[in-house]
């Protein structure tokens, strides 16, 4: 499982580059899971993108999509060259529904344009890359704005998509099956905007997509390599963080909107999942952009 490492995640939980740049496990030919979104666009190189045990054939340009928990690697690639994007969820919290769009787009994972949309796709790489070395006043939410012109440009790339991919053994890949179906439904259920989040449990869940405790267990863990319990913790924080952001609700409101009754308990639980306090993070998200201390980003790790 690799990692996005970043000390104050509040501030920018996103990074892009070259595959030199952001590092040999950017091209890695093990397969790993994320814990993080990836977004590649490849102009060069040669070889297979393998996600999800599908083997995609590389012959630029291409546009791939990797979202936590999926599995992949770099089978016999070489020559890779394009931008590699790497960001967290919460990057995405001015746009929330960039979090389903990123996750259709994974079923397809890997795009082919044509020539007019290449050109598009590598403007915005370009100005995104400029932005984020540029680090003017604003750029924060420049790439933010970006990632999401970019994110609408893939999903109508994506619809004309039809090439189905091949498996590891270059056979037809195999259908999701019901696990993956399972899995896709909890994620439905985390991504319901508001309140509806405050009241999730694992035993409600399992309920909700009609399969016992254990199986929705197996089947998430599987799909993800997380609980459902982590994973409803994390569409927790992230609607906290999305309160304390956005509003000026009191941090006892933002609690008991999140499904705590205790502020005190939902401090410890904030601290715990975010690494800062809900009032160190309300002040920092709203600092302004170019007074934030740039952090770099690293994706450390060896496959489990």
């Amino acid at each position: 499982m690799h990692r996005l490492e970043v000390p104050a995640p509040e501030v920018l939980p996103f990074a892009i580059g070259s595959f030199d740049s952001i590092g040999p496990l950017s091209r890695a030919g093990f397969p790993h899971r994320h814990t993080f979104h990836e977004i590649v666009y490849v102009r060069a190189g040669r070889g297979h993108h393998v996600v999800d045990q599908r083997s995609w054939p590389i012959t630029p340009p291409h546009l791939g999509i990797v979202t936590p928990g999926q599995v992949h690697h770099w089978e016999r690639a070489a020559g890779l060259d394009g931008h590699v994007m790497i960001f967290t969820e919460d990057f995405l919290l001015p746009t929330p529904g960039d979090r389903d769009r990123l996750r259709e787009l994974s079923r397809v994972s890997w795009l082919s344009p044509d020539r007019r949309s290449a050109g598009i796709l590598a403007a915005l790489f370009a100005e995104m890359t400029r932005e984020y070395a540029g680090r003017a006043p604003g750029f924060i939410s420049v790439l933010q704005s970006y990632l999401h012109v970019l994110l609408i440009r893939a999903d109508r790339l994506s619809r004309t998509a039809g090439t189905a991919p091949e498996s590891g053994d270059g056979t037809a890949g195999p259908p999701a099956g019901r696990a993956a179906e399972i899995a896709r439904r909890f994620d439905r259920l985390l991504a319901e905007p508001g309140p509806a989040v405050a009241g999730l449990s694992v035993r409600g869940c399992a309920a909700s997509v009609g399969v016992s405790v254990g199986y929705l267990n197996e089947a998430v863990k599987r799909a993800t390599g997380l609980t459902p319990g982590h994973l409803i913790r994390q569409a927790q924080a992230r609607e906290a963080k999305r309160l304390l952001a956005a509003t000026d609700l009191t941090v006892r409101q933002v609690a008991r909107l999140a499904g705590f009754s205790d502020p005190a308990y939902f401090s410890r639980f904030f601290r715990r999942e975010t690494g800062s306090s809900p009032g160190d993070f309300r002040r920092g998200s709203r600092a302004d952009h170019h007074d934030r201390r740039i952090l770099s980003i690293d994706c450390p790790g060896t496959p489990e």
